[in-house]
């Protein structure tokens, strides 16, 4: 009697064990799920890859009187991906394409149901842009120029959500999820009236009509573009990258921190005045290093009467084009006088979501690198400026960056 419950119990064990070792490739060992998806890191195609590194923030020459809005500070920065140049004209140009294409889809009733019953737009299906059906996306009556038809801008607007992280973490878990998604609309077109608002009394016009649309232009660095257009065009990009690449897990590209794009410019060279790394912004030769205001206002010594091509002169040692010079740059910090004092030394940034009815101040986001228009002073990689997020400049463009995911890029290879 004595056996044969000693077997029956056996045999409950067996039945409690067997099903999972089927399941335990490790035969009862600690080794993870298995079956994970593969992924090798890669350079994003128009980006370097910045690695992770110490660096003294701040002010690289004497300075007394800003020297309270950028104290030295040394800090550690995370490796990322960042362009090689500022974002084009063409390459702003697809995402303003496939915002007026996704509009005129909708128009059209272009939806498929994918396998998760969700409705996507079908864009193998061609647009036919003289179908009467997209009459609604051109301009109508009296906003008609002698007759001419030509799409209406105003009505490309971009929309897309967001979790706002910093908030959720805030919270601690106390608030359902949709306590923290934001959800955004934009109008995406460049302001390309901002090169004859720019400049009181000064004739721009020719350079307001063809900046962004002729094609002689094209490799030139977008303006005209506030800091929403630029989150916007992140957030397009980043469901781009995720739509067409497999071995993708939900990498999100974004404007750089202030601090991020600080380290960028150094190129590796510690207390440089500039991203070439000498305190001076012409060579031996006498050449001007970068697009900007020489002297008393000689624009086109340095070959650019106002900006240039993305990839003109040479890029600094981390392979990064006109950190200096040509357009100034947004980045994702808001700007506060003080800030180098109480940011942490590990990936320091500050960030605030400035809502529509909120004091100016609250909205100043930094622009780092100094322009075309700009002397010297600001073309220095330590020099902190600022400009409203919802203001549009001719002087104001962006880049963008990738996160890097692991220690580095080395581990892969």
């Amino acid at each position: 009697m004595e056996r044969i419950i000693v077997c029956f119990f056996s045999l409950m064990v067996l039945s409690v064990f067997m099903p999972s070792c089927g399941s335990n490739k490790g035969g009862g060992d600690l080794i993870g799920v298995q079956d994970r998806p593969k992924w090798k890191a890669s350079v994003p195609f128009g980006m370097v890859y910045i690695k992770s590194g110490t660096f003294q923030l701040g002010s690289g020459d004497e300075d007394v009187s800003r020297y309270y809005i950028r104290r030295p500070k040394s800090i550690s920065i995370n490796g990322f991906y960042m362009d090689e140049t500022e974002i084009t004209n063409n390459e702003y140009r697809q995402f303003v394409y496939w915002v007026k294409d996704s509009l005129a889809h909708t128009i059209m009733g272009d939806f498929y149901t994918n396998d998760n019953g969700e409705e996507r737009i079908d864009w193998e299906l061609e647009l036919d842009w003289t179908d009467e059906t997209l009459d609604e996306l051109y301009y109508q009556g009296d906003d008609q120029l002698s007759g001419k038809k030509e799409l209406d801008a105003g009505q490309f607007v971009y929309s897309y959500e967001w979790i706002d992280m910093k908030a959720a973490a805030k919270d601690k878990g106390r608030s359902p999820r949709n306590s923290f998604i934001r959800k955004e609309k934009t109008n995406i077109y460049p302001d390309t009236l901002c090169w004859i608002r720019d400049f009181a009394y000064s004739y721009n016009d020719p350079i307001a009509k063809n900046y962004f649309s002729h094609p002689a232009y094209d490799d030139y660095p977008v303006v005209g573009v506030n800091w929403q257009q630029a989150r916007a065009f992140c957030n397009w990009r980043s469901t781009l990258w995720n739509g067409a690449n497999e071995n993708t897990f939900g990498e999100e590209f974004r404007l750089p921190t202030e601090t991020e794009w600080e380290y960028a410019a150094r190129g590796g060279h510690e207390h440089a005045m500039y991203p070439w790394g000498d305190p001076y912004v012409r060579n031996a030769k006498g050449c001007l290093l970068a697009n900007f205001k020489p002297g008393r206002g000689n624009y086109p010594e340095d070959g650019g009467q106002y900006t240039v091509k993305a990839d003109a002169y040479y890029p600094n040692d981390y392979g990064l084009y006109n950190m200096a010079g040509n357009v100034s740059e947004w980045t994702s910090s808001a700007f506060v006088e003080n800030g180098y004092s109480f940011v942490h030394d590990m990936n320091p940034d500050i960030q605030y979501e400035a809502l529509e009815d909120d004091p100016d101040t609250y909205k100043r986001k930094v622009i780092r690198g100094g322009s075309w228009k700009d002397i010297a002073y600001f073309l220095q990689v330590g020099t902190r400026h600022w400009e409203y997020q919802d203001t549009t400049k001719s002087y104001v463009g962006f880049r963008c960056v990738l996160p890097f995911s692991g220690r580095s890029i080395n581990d892969f290879k």
